[in-house]
């Protein structure tokens, strides 16, 4: 599985995902719908869409991609799987950081958003490159677990769970896995 995309820069650090899908957001039980309130407070003025912060980097049509790159600490605050149903329904197939908090990875993971943690220098060097390039491009190799800063052809590894390696390759959930390997599950228990 390979990710090849320019990407959105989010140079904040410590976004918690009260940040990522405000709370007041969070009444629906599916996953659909979330993307358009992504980051809605830093978004929008008084919470109205007609009127963008122009400041704020989702608003600004000289970036785009699928995949975000955030400062360190990403995802942190509280559990809320609606984070990660928001990134991936506003089209971001991947977020970049040099830490996450574990629940948001594990929330990312189950919903086929790939968390990909790097050093902070790789970070840098991400941010570097798009501050000038705003075309600037990531390659991801889910398969090999290296990332590649495109402009300056720097790799690195990343770490993913065996597990969540597979079901993201293959599109399985937890249960989708669990039929996947029904044969062997019946061959045990008979």
């Amino acid at each position: 599985m390979e990710i090849n995309s320019t990407f959105i820069p989010l140079n904040i650090e410590n976004v918690d995902t009260d940040q990522i899908i405000p709370a007041r957001f969070l009444k629906a039980t599916n996953r659909d719908g979330f993307g358009k309130n992504l980051f809605r407070d830093w978004r929008y003025n008084n919470d109205d869409e007609s009127q963008p912060k122009l400041d704020f980097i989702l608003n600004n049509s000289q970036y785009k991609g699928a995949i975000l790159v955030a400062a360190k600490n990403f995802g942190c605050g509280s559990s809320r799987e609606h984070a990660a149903w928001a990134l991936k329904d506003a089209g971001f197939d991947a977020v970049v950081s040099s830490f996450f908090a574990d629940i948001f990875k594990n929330n990312a993971l189950n919903n086929f958003l790939l968390p990909v943690q790097v050093s902070d220098e790789f970070l840098e060097g991400l941010f570097d490159a798009i501050s000038l390039n705003p075309s600037a491009s990531i390659y991801i190799d889910v398969d090999e677990q290296t990332i590649t800063n495109v402009e300056t052809g720097n790799v690195a590894h990343f770490e993913i769970n065996a597990y969540k390696k597979n079901c993201l390759i293959n599109g399985y959930d937890d249960i989708d896995y669990l039929l996947s390997i029904r044969d062997q599950i019946e061959a045990f228990e008979g």
